[in-house]
Order: C-alpha cells, then sequence, then structure tokens
C-alpha cells in the first residue's frame, strides 16, 4: 500500500511538471517535446544572415582607408615582379660493375626558383645572384606577372653584393618597371612591403616593417637592412618596396640563428637599393665599355677593419670634423693592421674628406680601387696624426 502512495504521488509531480511546462511553452516559437508528442513534424530550419557588418567602412575612416591604400600598392607593384627560373644538371653518381661497365642513375636536371622585379622599360631585371650563381644564361627563363615567358640575357653580377643584371630578351619597349628609392632615407618601423614567389607561389605580397639598418657594419661585410615582411625561399630577388612603390631594398636571405630552420622567424635581410642601383649602374657602364672594346677596373676597396654603428663627436678644438669613426675590430694581418690602425683609434677623416657617419667612411672605402694609398686622419691616446695604408682587394664574401 505504501508503494502505491509513492507511486501515485511520483505520477501526480510528473503530470503537474508537464501541464506547468505546456503552459509555458505556449505561443512560443520552435520545435520542442509537444510538438512532437502532438505528432507534429519539425518545419525548415530558418536561417536568418545580418544584412549589415556589425562596423560599417565609415566608422572606421582610417583603417578603410589604409585598407585600399595598401590594396592599390600590391596592384603598381605586381606587375613589376617576375619569377626567375633556372635549372642545373647534377651528374647522377655512377660505379663501376664488372659486367655491365658504369651504371647507376643519369644526370638529373634541378629546377630552382627565385624572384626579381624589373626595373626599366627595356625589360632590365635586378635579382640575388645567388639565384642564378652557375647557370648559364641558355638555362634562366623569366615569367612575368602575365605568366608570359621570356628568355634572358645576363648583363653581369656581383658576387660579393649578391646581386644580378638581367635583360629580358624580348623587342618590348614598355614593361612595366620600378624605381629605385633612397635607401640612406629608410627608417627602423617604416612600413614595407615585400613581394615574390616564396615556395613557387607567385605574385605574393606581405606587409611589415624595417626592423633595423646596417646590420653588418665593416667594410669586409656589407651591411643590410633588417625586415619583419615574410621572407621564405623563394623570395631571393624580390623587391622590398615602400609605401610609394619605390624599391627600397632586395630580399637577399632569412637570418638563421639556427642552422636547421629553413623558413620564416621574422628576421629577413634586404640589399639596400643604393647598393643594388650601385651594382646595376657599374654592370651597365662595363657592358658599355665592352661593347666599345674599352676595360677598365671599379672599386671594392678593402682595409679589414670594422668601426661602431654611432658616430663619435668631436670637440671643436681639434680643428677637424665633427664626427669620426670609432675602429671597434681589426682584422688579422689585413691592410689596417699593416698600416698600423688599432682598435680604440678615431678616424676623422679620410684622404682629407670629412664623412657624415662610420657607414659612409665605409662605403667610400669600398669605392676606391685595391692597391691605392690612403690617408686617414685619426686621434689616438688624445693625440692626433695621419696613418697611410694601402687598400687590398676585397675577399670574397658569402652574402
Amino acid at each position: 500500500m505504501e508503494n502505491l502512495r509513492r507511486l501515485l504521488f511520483a505520477l501526480s509531480v510528473f503530470v503537474l511538471a508537464a501541464l506547468l511546462f505546456a503552459w509555458w511553452r505556449h505561443g512560443r516559437e520552435g520545435y520542442g517535446v509537444l510538438n512532437l508528442l502532438k505528432g507534429e513534424k519539425p518545419g525548415p530550419t530558418a536561417l536568418t544572415p545580418p544584412k549589415k557588418p556589425k562596423i560599417a567602412p565609415e566608422e572606421v575612416p582610417m583603417l578603410s582607408r589604409l585598407n585600399d591604400e595598401f590594396s592599390k600598392i600590391s596592384a603598381t607593384v605586381l606587375p613589376s615582379v617576375v619569377s626567375v627560373t633556372t635549372k642545373t644538371v647534377r651528374p647522377g653518381k655512377k660505379s663501376w660493375h664488372s659486367y655491365y661497365g658504369f651504371v647507376g642513375p643519369g644526370d638529373q636536371i634541378v629546377p630552382s626558383l627565385g624572384s626579381g622585379v624589373i626595373i626599366s622599360r627595356e625589360g632590365h631585371v635586378v635579382t640575388n645572384y645567388h639565384v642564378i650563381d652557375g647557370v648559364q644564361a641558355a638555362d634562366i627563363q623569366i615569367t612575368a606577372n602575365d605568366n608570359k615567358k621570356y628568355p634572358t640575357i645576363i648583363l653581369g653580377f656581383s658576387k660579393d653584393r649578391d646581386i644580378a643584371l638581367l635583360k629580358i630578351d624580348s623587342p618590348r619597349l614598355d614593361f612595366p618597371a620600378l624605381s629605385f628609392a633612397n635607401s640612406d632615407d629608410a627608417r627602423v618601423g617604416q612600413i614595407v612591403l615585400a613581394v615574390g614567389n616564396p615556395f613557387g607561389l607567385s605574385g605574393t605580397v606581405t606587409q611589415g616593417i624595417i626592423s633595423a639598418r646596417d646590420r653588418h657594419l665593416s667594410d669586409s661585410q656589407f651591411d643590410y637592412l633588417q625586415t619583419d615582411t615574410v621572407i621564405n625561399p623563394g623570395n631571393s630577388g624580390g623587391p622590398l618596396v615602400n609605401i610609394r612603390g619605390e624599391i627600397i631594398g632586395i630580399n637577399v636571405a632569412i637570418y638563421r640563428g639556427d642552422a636547421t630552420v629553413t623558413s620564416w622567424q621574422g628576421v629577413g635581410l634586404a640589399v639596400p637599393s643604393n647598393e643594388a642601383k650601385a651594382v646595376v649602374e657599374e654592370k651597365l657602364k662595363e657592358s658599355a665599355k665592352q661593347a666599345a672594346g674599352v676595360t677598365s677596373s671599379t672599386g671594392k676597396g678593402y682595409l679589414g677593419l670594422e668601426v661602431s654603428s654611432e658616430p663619435v663627436e668631436i670637440d671643436p678644438v681639434w680643428g677637424t670634423s665633427r664626427r669620426g669613426a670609432l675602429v671597434t675590430d681589426i682584422g688579422n694581418k689585413s691592410p689596417a693592421a699593416e698600416a698600423g690602425l688599432r682598435q680604440g683609434d678615431v678616424v676623422t677623416k679620410f684622404q682629407g674628406m670629412a664623412f657624415r657617419s662610420p657607414a659612409d667612411l665605409l662605403q667610400i672605402i669600398r669605392t676606391q680601387p685595391p692597391g691605392s694609398e690612403v690617408k686617414l686622419e685619426v686621434i689616438r691616446n688624445n693625440k692626433m696624426g695621419d696613418i697611410i695604408a694601402r687598400l687590398g682587394a676585397r675577399p670574397e664574401a658569402e652574402p
């Protein structure tokens, strides 16, 4: 009897709860348990997307304008960026078999892909030297942004600067070209875009800033611009452009703190545009002189000294230039060491000329021909004197 009373109580509670739920559910939209109990079938699922974005463009005018400007720059620059495809022959390893003779796999054709940028309406292209290293012109193909393919002429290169000048072999005189910016005006924090073909993905644009300047301040190593734009294998030779669509640098490398790292780590390096432009002008002059049957020697002088990136302020009482370059290291058996330069010396003039910054001093040294005798004005131990040095030839350096 007790169990029956408990059952009736539980049943009453359930019925009461069902009536309360039915009263609460009455008139509400949607398909519920009562609809199922009544045998009703669910209707089609409603999908009502919002008619307007959460934020209208006029509510963020600066971002909307910035968005349009980045698209405009990309659309302007992309037609001037090309793919540089090369192929090299890798000989197969063969072994001697007593019956069959030499056996083994045949030679393999190994393709490689880099980037380049058109700098003239006639189709001159700048890229990295390492993109075409060891390759004949016949094995280089340039693919424009419109997917047209062209044969290539090699006009010249600078191995130590890792810059090569190519020419599209075509009668066209209307190639879309980009101009060089003055890389001396480049500032840390400046917005830049890197354009190229990472991993063979053509027409890729990434955005970032110039993170640092003057990364290798030595007259045996050139300086680079550091950027956090995404630079990966295949970007080599592509341009680093400013917000005006001018070439501020040529993307050259990924900094690898760990030799096992081969992809972007936020630290990319680019050859400053002034250096690339100097190589272009030099190679064009050499080509013109060779065509006229004239040969000449170029600069690439070398002392083997390293200097601080920050200039030393010189007291006017010395009666010399207002700025100097502090020598931080001297290469062993270098021309600087043989001339008697020491760590801690402050160079104030080169060949009687003042300079604006330590980087300018190194640039002047590089432009002098090897074998030249030069005079440096130096302050050492609170005394001023002159040191005569003979420039050597720059050793080959890995870019």
